[in-house]
């Protein structure tokens, strides 16, 4: 199944899951990370993701989609962006391979990823991009799943 490009609002997206672009300690954030606490319900997913808090850079772990439209929501911290010499994109394919890997032992067939750590964590837009297409095609030549990629319009 493909890759799929898009420009939407990932609060919406029809799929299995989506990826939240979390934070360590799995709090309610700004930017998609906020908008998905406030899509899912604030109250309940603070509560899903108090127990499995804290995480590591790179990791991922999932919580019930509460009130968005996605059953499943996966929680994983991308990595602040310094210099791009700091271990930062090796760090952000973790996100990518882990929330996928994730995905599959819960036998998703859909997930919806924002680009993570694009956002208020400053990794550059573009490179961005080009290391989660990397992730997630490599990805796909070993498993099957509808992946979206959701750029926010």
């Amino acid at each position: 199944m493909p890759l799929h490009i898009i420009h939407d609002d990932i609060t919406t997206m029809k799929s299995d899951a989506i990826v939240n672009a979390a934070n360590t300690g799995l709090r309610m954030g700004g930017g998609v990370c906020g908008a998905i606490f406030k899509a899912a319900g604030i109250e309940e997913l603070t509560r899903a993701c108090a127990p499995l808090a804290p995480i590591k850079t790179g990791e991922a772990v999932i919580t019930a989609g509460f009130a968005l439209n996605a059953s499943f929501i996966i929680h994983t911290a991308g990595p602040v962006y310094r210099d791009g010499r700091s271990g930062e994109e090796e760090l952000l394919a973790a996100c990518y391979h882990n929330s996928l890997a994730l995905a599959t032992e819960h036998n998703l067939s859909s997930i919806a990823f924002p680009l993570i750590s694009s956002g208020i964590y400053g990794y550059p837009k573009d490179e961005a991009l080009a290391v989660a297409t990397d992730a997630i095609t490599a990805f796909l030549r070993e498993e099957t799943m509808e992946v979206y990629l959701v750029l926010y319009p």
